[in-house]
């Protein structure tokens, strides 16, 4: 396995690792390098994948001028390898929701993480991250997201999750292939409110989407969020007893 660099955005760094055996036609795990005066990492990858993802962070920016580590939830491929990251980067801190943080990361994370309240900005310094709550959406009371506004990137986790290893980024729509993959690992939460917490991040006005299982979007991804939601709604419908 080796980990690929794309810069999907000004200053934002995709790193890419495929493993052909993870899925049928293979998977792909995406962790995500802000550079700013004090960078942010999204995603820290499996503890497996620490050497060869940091050192295709390193290629980018030195790992001890990392200031902030963040994911989606507490899940090994999203956070797997924390503490390695903490370890190779002294200043840097752990950053997420409150649940998160009460019901995990204050145990496990070897340095105590920062607490953001859902809508409250981390200014990065020449980017500023945005975190949003979203509990149970894709899955797991802690789920959170993060946008950067400067960009505009929506950071998705694991929302339009896609097997297969595409490009990095491109205009091409990525509901289908999620939904595929959907259908395949039936890893959504479906609850009364998944559509509308999907729906929600539509008014933040994105411009692109950093997925992290798959290729990246870049184009209108308020339709792309809003045929997602329209997707989870009417699988709701249907399991829903008449």
């Amino acid at each position: 396995m080796t980990t690929r660099v794309d810069e999907i955005a000004p200053r934002i760094y995709r790193l890419s690792t495929f493993v052909p055996d993870a899925a049928p036609l293979g998977f792909t795990f995406n962790q995500y390098l802000i550079d700013a005066d004090a960078p942010l990492l999204f995603h820290c990858g499996a503890r497996g994948m620490f050497p060869q993802v940091s050192a295709a962070a390193a290629s980018v920016l030195p790992l001890e001028r990392l200031r902030w580590i963040s994911f989606g939830h507490v899940e090994s491929d999203e956070c797997g390898a924390m503490n390695d990251w903490l370890a190779a980067a002294p200043h840097a801190q752990v950053v997420h929701g409150a649940t998160a943080c009460m019901v995990s990361l204050n145990d496990m994370a070897d340095r105590p993480p920062r607490v953001l309240a859902s809508g409250e900005t981390l200014d990065l310094g020449g980017r500023r991250v945005r975190y949003i709550d979203t509990p149970h959406v894709p899955h797991a009371w802690e789920s959170g997201l993060i946008f950067e506004e400067t960009t505009r990137t929506l950071f998705t986790g694991d929302l339009f999750t896609q097997l297969g290893d595409g490009p990095p980024i491109g205009p091409d729509s990525i509901v289908d292939p999620a939904i595929a993959a959907e259908t395949m690992f039936g890893a959504t939460a479906l609850t009364p409110t998944t559509a509308a917490v999907i729906r929600s991040l539509k008014g933040l006005g994105p411009a692109r989407l950093a997925v992290m299982h798959g290729t990246c979007f870049i184009g209108d991804c308020e339709s792309e969020l809003e045929r997602l939601a329209a997707h989870f709604e009417a699988r709701l419908h249907a399991a829903a007893p008449i």
